[in-house]
């Protein structure tokens, strides 16, 4: 079983699971803020669960939709980050939550 770890906290889950799914079913979340209650809840639309990824299992290719979202400001193809709605867990990951709305302000 791969291991999600955020916030300090390691998260066991099934092979393929929904990073999203796997977070908030933790009591953990993606998002920042409002933005908790004013998300797309998990369409790729709103940008708002964007996280970076470390690790071997960080998620493989960016799916359409994140391609899609992540090209429009205040993100940028080129930070790294992906929408934890769209990654699938197959193997131990970290994940970083960064400030702003959209968790944007990557250093």
């Amino acid at each position: 079983m791969p291991t999600v770890t955020f916030d300090g906290t390691d998260l066991e889950c099934e092979s393929g699971a929904n990073l999203r799914t796997v977070l908030l079913e933790a009591g953990k979340t993606p998002h920042n803020g409002l933005s908790q209650h004013a998300n797309c809840r998990g369409l790729s639309t709103c940008g708002t669960c964007a996280v970076e990824i470390a690790g071997e299992g960080a998620g493989g290719d960016l799916t359409v939709g994140e391609r899609r979202r992540l090209s429009i400001p205040p993100h940028d193809l080129e930070s790294g980050l992906r929408l934890a709605c769209q990654v699938r867990v197959e193997d131990d990951i970290t994940v970083e939550k960064h400030d702003g709305f959209w968790g944007q302000h990557v250093e």
